[in-house]
């Protein structure tokens, strides 16, 4: 394993100070794993957290600002924040209008998620959620009942982000989340594993002239392993299904997202390819992003994630947002 580490287990505590450093405009709780504006929003307005285990920066802490998230708690690499930490962070945020949870599909993810808005509820903050299970792969895997929840999770933070940013109730930030949610559909594939550094070798192994499709971002199993192919027909094989699951023609919101060690000059490539496909299949990119936002530490691969987008999305997608991961119109 060769990693820009000093210990396994200092590697949270010691990226989360590297944080604080290099952005002053967020506040991090050291003893809790808690990112937050530094800057609060105003009051009576509705706050957003999220969080989850380590290892997919930039999300989600690389989502907290102005139009995205107010707080995202960082569990270990590839485990869930406690429900404790989850509720400092509802606490920490709560502006008087209530807190929307936003929580991928992972078993241990939507437990201590529940807890903590539990323990939320019990001090008078009304908490709201949204389960995020926008993964096509498979109905099941080794973390989930039902989908995973993956890239379609930056899309949606960004969005409920600029709608609570503009003052939304906490009923209509959730319905809101609710139909971005039924709206978006992801798939991805890898061309190596990850390594965790506290297992310090990789999650499975696989051969350098084979590929993975249909990947989780923990370097959970897809829905098959093949021979490397060209980009143009690893881009359907990620689109097909995709939209054979939903009905996308139409504006939609685009993202082709690296899995932390694919190079710009192969995202944009393989962009390129999945456009193409859904252009022909009568998507019309509207927006897009192509890049890292929801990783799997050192994995080598991407991800299709397409949203359908109608006047309101677009709109509030277009409204100003100003975090480390995503900043534009502020």
């Amino acid at each position: 394993m060769k990693k820009l580490i000093n210990a396994p287990e200092d590697v949270l505590v010691e990226s989360l100070k590297g944080v604080a450093l290099a952005h002053p405009e967020l506040s991090v709780d050291l003893e809790n794993h808690v990112i937050t504006r530094a800057t609060p929003k105003a009051q009576g307005k509705v706050a957003i957290v999220s969080g989850g285990g380590s290892g997919h920066e930039p999300l989600h802490g690389g989502f907290v600002g102005t139009g995205m998230l107010d707080a995202a708690v960082a569990g270990e690499v590839f485990t869930s924040p406690t429900p404790d930490r989850v509720q400092v962070a509802t606490k920490a945020v709560d502006r008087g209008a209530g807190v929307l949870h936003i929580v991928k599909n992972y078993t241990g993810d939507v437990l201590n998620f529940e807890m903590a808005a539990e323990l939320a509820s019990m001090e008078g903050i009304e908490v709201g959620s949204i389960t995020v299970d926008d993964d096509v792969a498979v109905q099941d895997s080794l973390y989930t009942a039902g989908r995973r929840g993956v890239g379609l999770t930056v899309l949606l933070e960004k969005i409920v982000g600029a709608a609570a940013e503009e003052g939304r109730d906490l009923a209509a930030v959730v319905e809101l989340a609710k139909k971005v949610n039924g709206q978006g559909r992801s798939m991805g594939m890898a061309l190596t594993s990850c390594t965790v550094p506290a297992a310090g070798k990789p999650t499975f192994d696989l051969p350098d002239d084979q590929m993975e499709i249909g990947i989780g971002i923990h370097g959970e199993p897809g829905r098959h392993r093949e021979p490397l192919a060209p980009a143009s027909d690893i881009a359907r094989q990620l689109v097909e299904p995709i939209l054979a699951d939903i009905d996308a023609a139409g504006p939609a919101i685009v993202m082709l997202n690296g899995m932390g060690a694919t190079p710009l000059i192969e995202l944009y490539l393989m962009y390129g390819e999945v456009a193409a496909i859904l252009e022909k299949s009568g998507v019309q990119i509207a927006r897009n992003l192509v890049g890292n936002y929801i990783t799997s530490l050192d994995m080598a691969g991407c991800s299709v994630t397409v949203l359908k987008a109608d006047d309101e999305l677009l709109r509030l997608w277009d409204a100003p947002v100003n975090t480390p991961g995503l900043r534009w119109g502020a």
